[in-house]
């Protein structure tokens, strides 16, 4: 009894400070760091002020200057994933991994095939050499299916970097042959008119969207498009795609099935409504494929 009259209070005041209709939220379960490390291959740091277990992973393998300056992980090179549990038996992860160009679309496909998401890539310095690209990767589900995800991309990248160990700076691919496109047969497939220059084509889609009272469409900026230049047998295409938050994750996959490189992902204004992400991507291989998969890639309806 009197456990009971120590106890009971403090359910009484829980249920009345909880909003009405609900009930008081159970806390978060502990994270279980040593799976977690596990999973990972690797040891991490707990946070017990922000309740996160970060795991750091040094970029020591390639050594890269800025401007000249021999730049040490310390300073900038240092991959990392964080957790934090998100309630209901989930568990929210975010982190930046850092990659050189041959690196990127490898690790990109080893995170969606593990259920992460890929949220940003871009860069970080001017003057890098080897060039330096930045990987933000999140999502919230099963904690060891995402350490996993990540652990897949380290692996990826370990296997890049075993085959060459010298970040390249080129594809190695002679350049595409003299541009002799039909333009005609590229818009059917994309099922848009275009325009047609030096044997060359480019499509647009637009999609709308307001900033402030002002609603702003394709000539602002806001769509999606692309170029495409070479031959029906070689050609290259290159684009950008705005898409709304929801829609990132489809499209990258899409793009990746078809083996479409993805290059940068990044926002181009503030303050619009709806937000809009936009994702820059580079792909070579035939004509008519390549304009197939981006058209697969456009989510539906282009608005």
């Amino acid at each position: 009894m009197k456990i009971a009259r120590t106890f009971l209070p403090h359910i009484f005041v829980a249920a009345m400070m909880a909003p009405p209709g609900s009930a008081a939220a159970p806390p978060a379960p502990a994270l279980r760091t040593a799976d977690i490390d596990g999973a990972l291959g690797a040891t991490g740091a707990w946070n017990d002020k922000e309740q996160v277990y970060k795991v750091s992973f040094p970029r020591t393998d390639v050594a890269v200057e800025v401007d000249g300056f021999a730049l040490p992980p310390f300073m900038g090179l240092t991959s990392w994933v964080a957790f934090k549990g998100a309630g209901g038996g989930k568990t929210m992860m975010m982190g930046d991994l850092v990659l050189f160009q041959d690196e990127v679309n490898p690790a990109m496909d080893a995170l969606l095939a593990g259920g992460a998401e890929v949220t940003a890539l871009h860069n970080h310095f001017f003057y890098d050499e080897p060039r330096v690209l930045f990987m933000h990767v999140g999502g919230t589900g099963v904690v060891l299916d995402l350490a996993r995800a990540v652990r897949a991309a380290n692996d990826a990248v370990r296997a890049v970097r075993r085959a060459r160990p010298v970040p390249p700076t080129s594809s190695g691919r002679a350049a595409p042959p003299k541009s002799v496109l039909d333009g005609a047969t590229l818009a059917a497939t994309l099922g848009v008119p275009g325009q047609s220059r030096d044997g060359m084509f480019k499509a647009v889609f637009g999609r709308r969207a307001r900033h402030g009272r002002v609603e702003v469409g394709a000539d602002m900026g806001v769509n999606t498009w692309a170029a495409f230049a070479g031959t029906p047998d070689d050609a290259v295409v290159d684009g950008d795609f705005a898409v709304r938050e929801g829609e990132l994750q489809s499209v990258l996959r899409t793009l990746r099935k078809g083996g479409i490189d993805v290059v940068a992902i990044h926002h181009h204004m503030t303050h619009e409504e709806p937000r809009l992400i936009f994702l820059h991507y580079w792909g070579r291989g035939e004509a008519k494929r390549l304009a197939e998969t981006v058209k697969q890639a456009l989510p539906a309806p282009v608005s």
